[in-house]
């Protein structure tokens, strides 16, 4: 095996052995805390431009498979793990961990001390890093990626449709994740998905009955040009704004968003429902949070909090059909405890067309 090294802008080094593409990288460097789904971590959109670590001490024991994507491609930049399975078992499988990064010419590092790494980005808080080839480097660039750059490589570059459902829902793509499509399909839609930059008017042109706000990399702040257009979708139609949608509804409507020390990105995150105090297990990833008290009570109720930190995970218009979530309902990997989320949405939709509401 050959030797690399990330080299942290804090002056940490971690020795590692090189896997996938052995090509120098630079980046955010970000822990996950959940004990399955690499598969969905490694294809997430939300990852675009970020070193991931694993928390979970081996990766790539069940292999990689043709269904349990996120997108069409591996989206983070590099990876960083303690130990790797070489050789997975799983009837699914198609090929090992090592192999598809290689095939989509993503580099990592094996045999980290990836506990020790997680400290430093807890201790330090937000760290760039880069994947190096020599220790001994002196001097090291700490590139900035500008947050549209990550959006317009996550995101569809042309409209595409799906399903043939009761329900016309415009997703808006800052990145989605396929979970998200999959559940709107569940949820009897014909799903029409545009890019981020397209405008209001021509989303009127297609006649949804709803319009869904995705998930997606980077700073919410970086996006402020896309708010005028957020906001006239939420006037419009029945809104769900999803992890990086839910803060853009937020800052449409003159909120505040701020870095978080280190994000939340696992799968057993705990939030609480405001309004029966009904804690459910959610999916996260994400490293900007919308501040609580810049949201103007006034038109926005809170609907869930993280257990954890108290932090804002949820809001909805007192009086149009908005909603937006922090967390990913969709999970993947994660558990199912929010899917409802996608129901209530759809309910809105049902309403706003004249129907009656249904609790599901």
């Amino acid at each position: 095996m050959t030797k690399g090294y990330l080299v942290l802008e804090t002056g940490e080094t971690f020795e590692g052995d090189w896997i996938g593409a052995e090509r120098e990288i630079s980046g955010e460097v970000v822990f996950n805390t959940s004990m399955t789904g690499y598969q969905e971590m490694l294809t997430d959109p939300s990852y675009t431009g970020q070193l991931l670590t694993f928390c979970y001490p081996i990766v790539g024991n069940y292999g990689m498979n043709k269904d349990d994507v996120e997108s069409k491609h591996i989206a983070v930049s590099a990876v960083i793990t303690s130990d790797i399975c070489e050789e997975p078992s799983h009837y699914q499988s198609t090929s090992s961990f090592s192999e598809e990064l290689k095939q989509a010419n993503i580099p990592g590092l094996q045999n980290v001390d990836t506990r020790s790494l997680v400290n430093a980005i807890r201790k330090h808080q937000t760290v760039k890093g880069k994947l190096v080839k020599e220790a001994s480097q002196s001097t090291h660039r700490w590139e900035y990626k500008n947050s549209l750059d990550l959006v317009k490589h996550a995101a569809v570059t042309s409209i595409e449709s799906y399903g043939d459902g009761t329900f016309h829902v415009v997703l808006v793509d800052f990145g989605f994740k396929k979970s998200i499509l999959d559940a709107l399909l569940q949820e009897n839609c014909k799903v029409t998905i545009v890019p981020y930059h397209t405008s209001f008017e021509d989303i009127q042109a297609m006649d949804p009955d709803g319009v869904l706000i995705s998930n997606g990399p980077g700073d919410p702040m970086e996006l402020l040009a896309f708010l005028p257009t957020v906001k006239a979708i939420t006037k419009t139609y029945p809104t769900l704004g999803i992890c990086l949608g839910h803060q853009l509804i937020a800052l449409a409507y003159g909120g505040k968003t701020k870095k978080m020390p280190f994000g939340h990105r696992g799968s057993n995150h705990p939030v609480k429902d405001v309004s029966t105090g009904k804690v459910h297990m959610t999916s996260q990833n994400h490293g900007y949070v919308v501040l609580e008290e810049s949201i103007d009570p006034q038109q926005f109720q809170i609907t869930f909090r993280n257990v954890n930190d108290r932090t804002l995970e949820g809001i909805r218009h007192w009086m149009l059909p908005v909603q937006s979530v922090q967390f990913h309902p969709e999970a993947h990997p994660g558990p199912s405890d929010t899917e409802f989320i996608f129901n209530h949405f759809i309910q809105q939709v049902i309403l706003s067309r004249g129907g009656t509401y249904v609790e599901a």
